[in-house]
């Protein structure tokens, strides 16, 4: 069996060559054009067969630089809010669709504006705003998400069909004539996942949801598809989409954000200090409080280019941030060799779910934002200053 992490520790050797790494001031964020584009040819290959749209969730990787590249391969953006959906409309300018638990009036006449969905999470939602959004654009498609009150996710924090969730409308509080003017239907629930659990995830919608499936025109499989990833089962999604589409006639959309960007990012870091307390810490000049939130979060381990598990090579430390949050701990990893101060570590498969999160608490700059293709063509470098956190609060 394919050891993944051992696989997307060779695989990011080979696409954040060390001389590059070496170029960069730290912190920084290194963002590979070529390996976007590879994803994106795998996601493109869905549509090229079964016509099913993909549409790039904007929550998990939002860099406007890339947008014309993506917009090569896939058919738009999904969006959680106005600022994404303007965004998606002005740099994607294609399909975007939009989402949120719910909108403010005054917000929900520029979201629909700039949409060419808007989809909603609750009946007193859709009956309230749904004839307002229509006479901003006549044109724009409705939707509704559903909760089918199953999922696979094993992390509570991700679990949008746990008890009391907020997250959709449940079948027993549905009728034919309530959606009578809704165009789509929306459900989210996966995260990480093989097509397998899709599978069973659409076995629950089918026996809940089957006669208003007949009734719409869309059915929006959400993000959580872990596409890119090596092992993935493709032709299972491909039978999965072909089957929906032949039994219910429906245009199928997929919104992945993680499958999009898969490997295609490292977060550079550089050692400031080494201290010895009842083992051996290393503080680093970036953060798991600021810029990679998910660690704290989920929890879980980021990867690092030449570390394993900790006492699997000989010098073992942890590795901390330069917070003053006493929690702000990265982990703890080995290496073959003692880490010296200036010593730069690289984390692998940053480009997710990081950056967007950044924040700039204790007044901590934010890294560095690169892009390159080709090994070592520099497309677009974001330094952040001063000024740019001075303007966020004056």
């Amino acid at each position: 069996m394919l050891d993944l992490a051992k696989h997307s520790l060779l695989t990011a050797k080979e696409d954040f060559p060390l001389e590059l790494i070496q170029q960069v001031k730290t912190p920084c964020y290194l963002i590979n054009e070529d390996k976007i584009e590879q994803n994106c040819k795998i996601l493109h290959s869905i549509y090229a067969q079964t016509k099913a749209k993909i549409l790039l969730a904007l929550k998990a990787f939002f860099l406007p630089s890339t947008f014309p590249l993506m917009a090569k391969y896939l058919q738009g953006v999904c969006a959680s809010g106005l600022f994404e959906a303007r965004a998606g409309k002005t740099y994607f300018q294609k399909e975007v669709h939009t989402f949120a638990p719910a909108y403010k009036q005054e917000e929900l006449k520029a979201i629909a504006k700039y949409s060419t969905a808007v989809i909603f999470n609750s009946i007193f939602q859709l009956k309230t705003f749904s004839k307002l959004a229509k006479s901003v654009n006549p044109n724009l498609q409705l939707g509704l998400r559903i909760n089918p009150n199953y999922s696979e996710v094993q992390v509570k924090l991700y679990d949008p069909c746990q008890p009391k969730s907020r997250f959709g409308v449940l079948a027993k509080d549905l009728s034919l004539d309530l959606l009578k003017n809704v165009d789509g239907l929306h459900l989210h629930v996966l995260c990480e996942q093989n097509s397998d659990v899709l599978v069973r995830v659409i076995k629950r919608v089918e026996e809940q949801f089957e006669p208003y499936l007949r009734q719409v025109k869309w059915l929006n499989l959400g993000g959580g598809h872990h596409i890119t990833r090596q092992g993935y089962d493709l032709d299972l999604l491909l039978e999965l989409i072909y089957y929906l589409q032949t039994k219910y006639d429906l245009q199928i959309y997929l919104e992945p954000g993680e499958a999009v960007v898969l490997n295609a990012g490292v977060l550079v870091s550089q050692v400031l200090d080494l201290i010895s307390n009842q083992g051996e810490v290393a503080i680093l000049d970036t953060s798991a409080e600021n810029h990679m939130p998910d660690v704290l979060a989920m929890p879980y381990r980021p990867q690092i280019i030449d570390a394993a598990e900790p006492y699997q090579l000989p010098y073992t430390y942890r590795l901390t941030g330069i917070t003053c949050l006493a929690g702000d701990v990265i982990g703890d990893y080995s290496f073959a060799n003692p880490l010296e101060r200036g010593q730069k570590l690289i984390f692998t498969d940053m480009a997710l779910y990081s950056f967007v999160k950044n924040t700039t608490f204790n007044g901590i700059n934010l890294p560095d934002l690169i892009t390159f293709k080709n090994k070592s063509q520099i497309t677009f470098k974001r330094t952040y200053t001063y000024q740019d956190f001075i303007r966020k609060y004056t």
